[in-house]
């Protein structure tokens, strides 16, 4: 899944709530600290953690790799 955003970056948390995978700020923290996020084949327990045009995100729960896109 592709997700364009047109700021020089957007927060992990924020990232799952805008691509429709975490319904709310809750369900985006429980998946981060459960340790199902990866950042650039990185796990990644931070929810603020910065995220800039290129990185890949990977969800350990349905292996749904997300790129991100600058317009």
């Amino acid at each position: 899944m592709n997700v364009k955003i047109t700021t020089e970056f957007i927060k992990l948390d924020q990232l799952l709530k805008f691509a429709g995978i975490a319904g709310s700020g809750a369900d985006a923290k429980e998946l981060i600290l459960c340790g199902a996020v990866s950042v650039n084949e990185e796990e990644c327990t931070m929810r603020g953690k910065k995220i800039r045009p290129g990185d890949e995100v990977l969800l350990a729960l349905d292996d749904e790799l997300i790129t991100i896109v600058v317009e």
